[in-house]
């Protein structure tokens, strides 16, 4: 079971990390964007480290407020979530 939802968390922030570059070649090129909802629930499903990567990495989403201060603390929540089951 570890295996699997470490193989999970993995898959999850390459594909988190892959749309925030998708989205700011995208806003580039003045093409399809990426809902911020969409950004936000692939960070809120456990891609919140490769949102992070890719906000520094890809400069961007970086002076929005709602993606400096929210990445970080759904990070945050994840981290106490995780010590929490993993303690139990």
């Amino acid at each position: 079971m570890t295996q699997i939802l470490a193989a999970y968390i993995i898959l999850i922030n390459i594909v988190t990390f892959w749309v925030f570059g998708h989205d700011k070649r995208q806003a580039r090129n003045k093409g399809w964007r990426v809902p911020e909802k969409t950004l936000f629930l692939l960070a809120a499903a456990g891609g919140s480290i490769g949102a992070i990567a890719g906000m520094q990495i890809f400069r961007h989403k970086t002076r929005h407020w709602k993606f400096r201060l929210g990445m970080p603390l759904i990070l945050g929540a994840q981290c106490v979530a995780g010590w929490w089951i993993l303690g139990t």
